[in-house]
């Protein structure tokens, strides 16, 4: 079966303490190895603002993950997802080719220089 390259995003409960989160996000990476996928990249986003309040909650603790996989995979991560009470919300999408090209400049960090850049006082 051909590996397919996924990015997952979830949210934490923001009650959760700084322990309960890392043993939270450690149960899923254990999930995603169990089942063959090999973790390319994670970002811990920490505590956000959420655009609209999740079961009466306005902030969430957001975790990134991207990674490449069989397509059987997503079924039994998201069902991880579900029966788990500290996530409020998951999306996980499959990426193709343009996607995970931007993703690898973005964590070799060509947006951010260039950002610098602009932000940057010209010298005349």
């Amino acid at each position: 079966m051909a590996l397919k390259n996924y990015e997952t995003l979830f949210i934490m409960t923001p009650l959760l303490n700084e322990v309960q989160m890392q043993e939270t996000v450690e149960k899923f990476r254990q999930v995603l190895k169990e089942n063959g996928a090999d973790i390319i990249h994670e970002e811990n986003w920490g505590l956000k603002k959420l655009a609209y309040p999740i079961q009466k909650k306005n902030t969430g603790f957001y975790h990134l993950v991207e990674f490449n996989a069989p397509g059987t995979v997503v079924d039994i991560l998201e069902l991880a997802y579900r029966r788990d009470e500290k996530i409020i919300r998951f999306l996980t999408t499959a990426l193709d080719k343009h996607a995970v090209a931007y993703n690898e400049r973005r964590r070799n960090g060509e947006f951010k220089s260039a950002k610098k850049e602009k932000e940057a006082p010209q010298a005349s």
